[in-house]
């Protein structure tokens, strides 16, 4: 006589009122948690249809299949959840490092934030627990009230940030159907880039976007004493009416163009204090200008300055000599590109190096960066 065995199943049994005992429940919890916040996603990227549309596959991918594991805790069911956990977490590594090439309103990376952290998490500890379950480890006994508010509290900020997600395309879009006319930088308005010459769209949405973010982030370093206890040092330059304060251990990281770790903060100190108005992002020490990252394109200039010298103390003293070297018990350090992005308005436009000797040495062949059609000073 022939049998036919009955389909495999997960080991535990469905869990009693009361417990989550199934690692594929812990699963679809979570993958209900991530597509909350991937629908709220796609309402905030409302301005680029393709976008939409992925955010929206995946809300309803996640929240189908989530639902599903809450009712049928089968090997299969597990298998396709884990697919999915690893899909939606190796679409964002991708989004968030080189961007998706094919995706209007993700093909530029954008800065990692708490909506998309959050997604991220509960995307991966769904695919954790789903590949728990396909493989037969019996499930935990948990609370059913830890489980459901641990992912309610991820997902609840989650989707809430998503109001505040800055885009790699702001201001872009703002500014997609209006004529390519420059109009002067103002800090305070949807940021708009367009209209210089030789700018592709890539580069616009890239010079933008560090722009938008900068002025987002920037501030939480407006109190120049809450930067000194986060480890930035003045180099002495505040006579000069502006300041420099560089965090040595900012310099050091593989960490770039980022407002939360800026390798120099820039004030303004001729009202008598300091007043931010800039980042100045550096790359490490030593790297050629032929280098550096294609941020921008003609918007964005990098410059280094190799003609200061500073005090063993980290002051700036003076200028090296003719033959370009310092005085004695100076020292002039290794030159490392920067550039600057002003959260203020300024004359020359917001990736503006200053005047003078501070203005620094640009790549040769170049010419000085002054963006007048973006400049503004009122």
């Amino acid at each position: 006589m022939t049998t036919t065995a009955p389909a495999p199943v997960l080991a535990e049994p469905i869990a009693p009122a009361g417990a989550v005992s199934s690692w594929v429940a812990l699963a679809g919890l979570s993958s209900l948690g991530a597509g909350a916040i991937h629908a709220a996603a796609a309402g905030a990227h409302g301005e680029h249809p393709q976008a939409v549309w992925v955010f929206t596959a995946l809300a309803v991918a996640q929240l189908v299949w989530g639902g599903v594991a809450l009712a049928r805790r089968e090997a299969a069911v597990a298998v396709i959840g884990a697919t999915l956990g690893l899909a939606a977490v190796a679409g964002w590594v991708l989004a968030k490092s080189v961007g998706l090439p094919y995706v209007d309103g993700l093909d530029v990376p954008e800065p990692v934030q708490l909506a998309d952290v959050s997604a991220a998490v509960l995307a991966l500890v769904s695919a954790a627990f789903a590949g728990l379950a396909a493989a037969g480890v019996r499930g935990v006994r948990l609370p059913t009230w830890v489980a459901v508010a641990a992912v309610t509290t991820l997902a609840t900020a989650g989707t809430i940030s998503t109001s505040g997600h800055v885009h790699a395309h702001a201001g872009a879009t703002a500014t997609a159907h209006a004529a390519h006319v420059a109009r002067p930088y103002d800090p305070a308005l949807p940021i708009d880039l367009s209209g210089t010459p030789g700018v592709t769209p890539k580069e616009q949405a890239a010079a933008e976007s560090l722009l938008t973010i900068t002025l987002a982030r920037l501030p939480q370093w407006a109190d120049a004493k809450v930067a000194e206890r986060a480890g930035f040092r003045t180099i002495g330059d505040g006579f000069t009416g502006t300041e420099h304060l560089i965090n040595p251990a900012f310099l050091r990281d593989a960490t770039t163009l980022d407002p939360d770790r800026p390798e120099s903060l820039v004030y303004d100190t001729t009202g008598g204090g300091r007043t931010l108005v800039a980042a100045m992002y550096m790359l490490n020490p030593g790297t050629p200008l032929s280098k550096v990252p294609d941020i921008g394109g003609p918007l964005v200039q990098w410059h280094i300055h190799d003609n200061l010298c500073f005090s063993r103390t980290g002051f700036v003293q003076g200028i090296t000599d003719a033959s370009g070297k310092c005085a004695n018990g100076l020292v002039k350090p290794t030159p490392a590109p920067m550039v600057h992005v002003w959260i203020s308005k300024h004359p020359c436009g917001p990736f503006a190096a200053l005047e003078g000797i501070a203005g620094g040495s640009i790549a040769p062949g170049e010419k000085k960066l002054c963006d007048h059609a973006h400049g503004s000073t009122s």
